[in-house]
């Protein structure tokens, strides 16, 4: 698929979610740049802000198979895995898929589940497998989990361990809209809900084919050292016990090389990086001496710092 054609369908995209989700079209950016590199999503935000109604949005935007898995703390590993069970007529064990067994996941509230369960999930994000019983099952491909927590009612919750959320190409936060946009939403919703209208925008194929361009996007030396050199600072800030990973490093030039070819370009520039550094990078971090909603916010002004203190390659080097 040539770029024109991904940069047309992700407009397409675009424009459908933002009719669900209003004002926040750089949350919409962000979350198909992961779709499209081949990432998971992680939204964290207060109650009541579209969170989602935006994974279940970019969901309805491509014509895949979608599941939705309400996390609680009774909720099983095998809930979401699948199962083996026997069947007599056979007289062997059959497995029994589970919801993660789609194209596209939704995961709402998944620091409700035990630590059991959410562990469920590590090897879905990381390999695209489950393994029940000794046996692997690949995972259909593409393959997006799109997860939701609050991070603010901490009662009856259990925090994302670190591995988990490194598994997150992303962490986006939706925030309050303005007042225009509250207004335009309630004028919007008073007959029907824009999601029920919601129609696929591009078949499976076609999202294959855009994410297989996306990987074909250039990324020259100079940049990829640039970002390695953003990675490896948050691994020496004195602000910070714990820095980023290689796995952040690959994860963030698949990011920027999505971000390029969604604005029409073959190549990735250092702006690709800048503009995700913070959505790649800040969840991963731990602050030194420091917790709670506040770290959040005070781990992506170190991100930011850390950005503008990076020296940019020269345009001919790039």
């Amino acid at each position: 698929m040539e770029l024109a054609e991904v940069q047309h369908h992700a407009r397409d995209i675009l424009e459908a979610v933002g009719t669900v989700i209003d004002g926040k079209a750089g949350a919409i950016s962000t979350a198909l740049t992961v779709l499209l590199a081949e990432g998971h999503l992680l939204i964290e935000d207060v109650p009541g802000v579209g969170k989602t109604q935006l994974a279940r949005a970019l969901a309805k935007a491509v014509d895949a198979r979608v599941s939705r898995i309400q996390f609680t703390p009774d909720l099983l590993p095998s809930d979401i895995t699948g199962v083996s069970i026997f069947d007599r007529q056979k007289n062997e064990f059959e497995f029994k898929p589970g919801p993660v067994f789609a194209n596209i996941v939704i995961g709402d509230e998944i620091n409700r589940a035990s630590p059991k369960t959410q562990s469920a999930l590590l090897e879905s994000l990381e390999e695209k497998q489950v393994t029940v019983d000794g046996f692997s099952h690949p995972l259909p491909d593409p393959f997006l989990v799109v997860a939701t927590q609050n991070p603010v009612e901490m009662e009856g919750t259990y925090s994302l361990p670190e591995a988990q959320r490194d598994r997150f190409m992303a962490r986006i936060s939706l925030g309050y809209p303005d007042a225009q946009s509250e207004l335009r939403m309630l004028r919007q919703r008073e007959t029907a809900s824009p999601l029920e209208s919601l129609r696929p925008l591009v078949t499976l194929v076609e999202l294959r084919r855009m994410i297989t361009t996306v990987r074909s996007v250039y990324a020259a030396s100079v940049v990829e050292q640039y970002a390695v050199s953003i990675v490896q600072a948050t691994r020496t800030h004195p602000d910070l016990r714990l820095g980023a990973s290689p796995r952040a490093t690959l994860q963030l030039m698949r990011a920027a090389k999505s971000w390029a070819a969604l604005n029409g370009r073959g190549f990735v520039i250092p702006d690709d990086v800048d503009a995700l550094s913070g959505a790649v990078l800040g969840h991963r971090l731990i602050l030194a001496g420091r917790a709670g909603a506040g770290a959040v916010s005070a781990a992506y002004d170190i991100v930011a710092s850390i950005v503008a203190s990076t020296p940019v390659p020269l345009d001919d080097a790039v």
